[in-house]
């Protein structure tokens, strides 16, 4: 529903007097006057700026307009308030207007602005789910296929409510205006308050017989298997939203959206560290003082590195670009050197090793 300036409408500042108001108004409603004015337009633009001097000029009104704004008017409002016959009555008759004409024939029945019992779509509820991928999956993205419950517009009633062949009644609890209005009166003010009708929903009409299939919801839970894109560079607790997948929407209203929170999986071997992955491997002294070759897992299945000869435990060798590919960038793998010292001990191995650690003092 279109929003409503009343200020811009008159042109008017919001700080304006109700003098000012009333001397705004009326210059527009002579220049509008649909009796003196033969444009297409004047009708409607003398109507709009009645409806607005019709909220300014009522203190109570305005208040409520000024706290509010447009919904403030709607909601607490109908029609038959706004456009009452002491508002004009004075200001009409000044003008020479010949007013029980005027007002019939431009506000007796109108009610386009502070219309009732409109039905209103309903927006689908958002659902949300959880998904585990691999590191793998993670680091290069994919796609992963869910199966997840979601309501969907009931096939028997077309997400009426009603058995197909019973159809709708008028509400009773609202008359069919999808509201409930109630009026309290205190000293000489009148409070309205408009509340959407809790039976109906606002749609008016009720199921004569709720559908069999969705009780009267008109939705029904199916599931539903979705794929989920995995975007490459992923990290552990990120939140994917998918537009669109979520509940149906009642009465015609738009689906929710569905919300996927990725868990990765711990690899048994390999470790994260923001785009980098980090492997330890253990060597033995021997290869660490004479250098070979050894396997590593990565990401893209094993692969043999070379151990230089003299290499220390903690030194890093580093495989480019086997890390997390993601937008920001391409990871590598660290490959962390540990040297592994034997604690059972056979007495050649000791022996050889005592006579290595002579050899070493007198070097």
């Amino acid at each position: 529903m279109r929003r409503k300036d009343y200020y811009k409408i008159l042109g008017v500042d919001r700080n304006a007097t109700q003098e000012e108001i009333k001397r705004a108004f009326r210059r527009l409603a002579l220049k509008y006057h649909p009796d003196r004015n033969k444009s297409p337009d004047a009708e409607e633009k003398f109507k709009e700026i009645s409806e607005a001097y019709a909220v300014l000029s009522d203190p109570e009104k305005r208040r409520q307009y000024d706290m509010y704004g447009y919904e403030g008017i709607q909601t607490r409002y109908t029609a038959e308030d706004i456009f009452n016959r002491t508002i004009f009555r004075d200001i009409f008759t000044e003008f020479g207007f010949d007013f029980e004409d005027l007002f019939n024939r431009f506000f007796k029945d109108f009610t386009v602005t502070f219309q009732r019992g409109a039905p209103t779509p309903e927006r689908g509820r958002d659902i949300e789910t959880e998904i585990e991928v691999t590191l793998e999956q993670a680091a290069y993205g994919g796609e992963v296929e869910i199966n997840i419950p979601r309501m969907r517009r009931c096939p028997r009633c077309g997400g009426s409510g009603a058995e197909p062949d019973k159809g709708m009644v008028t509400c009773p609890s609202c008359g069919g205006a999808g509201r409930i209005e109630e009026r309290r009166i205190t000293g000489f003010t009148q409070m309205i308050r408009i509340t959407t009708c809790s039976r109906c929903g606002g749609r008016g009409v009720i199921p004569a017989e709720p559908c069999g299939e969705c009780k009267g919801l008109g939705l029904v839970e199916r599931r539903a298997k979705i794929r989920v894109r995995i975007p490459p560079g992923i990290e552990d607790g990120s939140r994917l939203v998918l537009r669109g997948e979520g509940d149906e929407g009642r009465f015609g209203g738009p689906p929710g959206d569905l919300y996927v929170t990725v868990r990765v999986k711990p690899h048994p071997k390999l470790e994260r560290r923001g785009l980098d992955i980090i492997y330890e491997a253990e060597i033995s002294y021997p290869k660490a003082v004479l250098g070979g070759e050894i396997m590593v897992p990565t990401l893209r299945g094993e692969q043999t590195i070379r151990i230089p000869p003299g290499t220390e435990s903690g030194s890093i060798i580093r495989l480019r670009g086997l890390g997390i590919r993601s937008p920001y960038g391409v990871g590598d793998q660290l490959v962390r050197i540990k040297i592994k010292v034997p604690k059972n001990l056979t007495p050649r191995m000791r022996e050889l090793i005592e006579e290595l650690a002579r050899l070493m003092d007198e070097a």
